[in-house]
């Protein structure tokens, strides 16, 4: 058995495959770059790929594929419909980097309340005065409106409640009733709950055509101008240049980014060049803790699916319908 990586994952992770796989690690985000690798390849792990990399194209030229993994719950580098149509699932690992990603929104809010970047910055340049700036404030009896309310985000809801801050949602899949249990409040009109909230949490997974943009112009102009914007979802969640605008003119106070239109990023992007922005390169899922979690979960259902049997968390299972896969049984997730 061959299991092919873009890059290595962890060592917790890559103790599960030993003895029981060759590795190849390609250190090569783009697969047509070692078509030649992954002829005889039965899994492809892919850590780091550009949008669409694992082509239909790769996956025909590799012969042997059985299954692609993906060490998080984004697929966006793999073209599952075509992965579908072959019958080759694509193992996600969703909820094994949720509190990372929860904590790291809640990290991003708390350190532009308190202006810590630009006081870090300007200490060292040797202005103490900074600390007059009086941008800081306290979270507590602010308002978080938290734009989708899927794991992440009730994870988000619990730990701005435990800051004692007031949390509203706008989720369209969530009743008033369910919210309440949560300690979260339902707003049905998102240009209400723009103009509520203190600070504005976008976490909703990317569709193509229908979240784009959920946050642009109109929204921004909502905002309260003390208002706060974090996107630790998807870059394409938040019109960039829109966002670009407002933190120049000074329509919102800031924003915390942790995903971008462009990723990587350049350095003569206009976001990273704009004031009262604190940005982390996608790394919101990247913790210790986060990082095992997704490798080993990975790396268990690649082990399931190329022992023939139906792994759960896969990014469509309608892949189980193609006829290699008939009368198959499920694996324990």
């Amino acid at each position: 058995m061959k299991v092919t990586m873009t890059e290595a994952i962890c060592p917790e992770g890559m103790a599960l495959l030993e003895g029981k796989a060759e590795i190849f690690v390609a250190h090569d985000a783009h697969p047509h770059n070692y078509l030649d690798q992954l002829k005889d390849t039965d899994a492809f792990i892919v850590r780091v790929a550009d949008k669409g990399a694992v082509d239909e194209e790769t996956m025909r030229s590799s012969e042997k594929l059985q299954v692609i993994g993906r060490t998080g719950i984004g697929y966006d580098s793999v073209d599952v419909e075509a992965a579908t149509k072959l019958g080759i699932p694509v193992v996600i690992t969703p909820g094994a980097n949720n509190r990372s990603v929860a904590e790291h929104v809640v990290a991003l809010m708390l350190a532009l309340s308190k202006n810590l970047v630009e006081s870090d910055v300007e200490q060292r340049k040797g202005n103490w005065k900074i600390r007059d700036a009086k941008k800081a404030f306290e979270v507590e009896e602010k308002t978080c409106l938290l734009i989708g309310l899927g794991t992440i985000g009730r994870l988000v809801a619990r730990l701005c409640l435990g800051l004692d801050m007031k949390v509203i949602g706008y989720d369209g899949f969530l009743s008033r009733e369910q919210m309440a249990e949560l300690g979260v409040e339902k707003v049905d009109d998102k240009f209400e709950a723009l103009r509520r909230a203190d600070v504005v949490v976008v976490q909703m997974p990317l569709i193509e055509g229908v979240t784009n943009n959920t946050i642009a112009k109109a929204e921004l102009d909502a905002m309260k101008p003390t208002a706060l914007l974090i996107n630790c979802g998807r870059g394409e969640l938040v019109n960039e240049p829109d966002l670009c605008a407002a933190l120049k003119s000074g329509s919102i106070a800031g924003a915390g980014l942790d995903v971008f239109w462009n990723e990587p990023t350049h350095t003569d992007d206009e976001i990273l060049s704009c004031p009262n922005v604190i940005v982390s390169p996608h790394s919101a899922a990247q913790t210790r803790e986060a990082v095992i979690k997704m490798a080993q979960m990975c790396v268990h259902g690649c082990l399931a699916v190329l022992e023939g049997k139906k792994w759960p968390y896969v990014a469509d299972k309608a892949v189980y319908d193609h006829p290699k896969w008939a009368g198959k049984d499920w694996a324990e997730g």
